[in-house]
């Protein structure tokens, strides 16, 4: 990695806090179904083989960036992975995933031992290695794992969806669950950094969706032990934030970044005290406005941005408020790359 460091590198160089022209740009779901060269991979390969075979995770992640220049890459992976690897039977042969849930309290007492449980994830240690050995020296690599609990609101409920009744009505059971799950999350985050990830992010998709009350005496203990164990080399996303979840005691932690939806006015971000990356914000919807529409949209979302000169921009890395949806045109990803490098050339 030494040699690779004398290499200007857009993403490192955010997550320093450096001073860059053009902000990196990564966007979260840059490698998925919107994607022909992974639509190509998808009629040959079920999804699981492609997450489970490193190289074929590996030509997934390197995808994108050969196609749009992104200036990072991600392990092509899924967050549900760590509780098969703990003893839920996981499928993803029917579309979306199913697991055998729901949680219970004996279920629990039988998942698998930490190191056991470890062994199951070695293969996205083996994707992270086989895609940083791609990358060129100019290119970030993401890794990432769950949060502890959208794990369990998954493990609960079956998804995300809807007004997680059971798995907001089950704090003692989730409590349970973290001490099996946050050893194990610690385990992986480790493991991919070592196989050569810049950071790894921590995806909480159902987090947003919690009470500020709760998420703070519940969940950020487990969220801040994980960040300080590895202290400004993991990020932070939850669907549907809002300041209230990002302030102390979640944002007290050493953490590197966060990632913000598009509900947030990005320029107000930026111009604000701040430690660590900031990742967003554009609206993934508004891809699919027409050409000469989607091109207006970037100049009104970006001008308040570019106003605020270099230095306090310094950090951002540019991306959608949430990932890129399926459908989404080629074109319009290209139009929106090439206006980011336009505007901050």
């Amino acid at each position: 990695m030494g040699s690779q460091l004398a290499v200007s590198n857009r993403f490192r160089q955010a997550l320093a806090g450096d001073a860059v022209g053009a902000p990196p740009i990564w966007l979260m779901r840059q490698a998925g179904r919107y994607h022909r060269p992974y639509q190509q991979l998808r009629r040959r390969h079920r999804f699981e083989e492609l997450c489970r075979v490193p190289e074929l995770a590996c030509e997934v992640a390197m995808g994108p960036v050969r196609d749009f220049d992104f200036d990072a890459a991600i392990l092509f992976s899924d967050l549900l992975f760590p509780l098969e690897a703990l003893g839920m039977a996981l499928s993803y042969d029917e579309g979306p995933p199913r697991l055998d849930g729901p949680l219970t309290r004996e279920r629990i007492d039988r998942f698998r031992p930490r190191a056991e449980a470890l062994t199951r994830l070695r293969f996205q240690g083996e994707a992270v290695a086989a895609t940083r050995a791609a990358l060129s020296a100019d290119k970030g690599l993401i890794g990432f794992v769950g949060g502890p609990w959208t794990l369990f609101v998954y493990a609960m409920e079956g998804s995300h969806a809807g007004a997680m009744r059971i798995a907001k009505s089950s704090w003692d059971l989730y409590r349970q669950f973290a001490r099996h799950a946050a050893p194990l999350l610690h385990d992986a985050i480790a493991m991919q950094l070592e196989a050569g990830a810049d950071i790894v992010m921590i995806l909480d998709t159902a987090a947003g969706d919690l009470p500020p009350s709760y998420f703070h005496r519940e969940v950020t203990p487990d969220l801040a032990g994980l960040v300080r164990a590895f202290p400004g080399r993991v990020g932070y996303y939850a669907k549907a934030s809002h300041p209230a979840l990002l302030a102390s005691p979640l944002a007290d932690a050493p953490w590197a970044g966060f990632g913000i939806d598009s509900r947030w006015d990005l320029a107000s971000v930026l111009a604000a005290p701040r430690q660590g990356f900031v990742q967003g914000n554009f609206d993934p919807a508004w891809l699919f406005l027409p050409d000469a529409q989607l091109r207006e949209a970037l100049h009104d979302y970006l001008r308040p941005i570019a106003a605020l000169g270099e230095e306090r921009r310094a950090g951002w890395i540019c991306g959608l408020g949430h990932g890129v949806l399926p459908g989404t045109p080629e074109a319009a990803v290209r139009t929106f790359v090439g206006t980011i490098r336009e505007t901050f050339k």
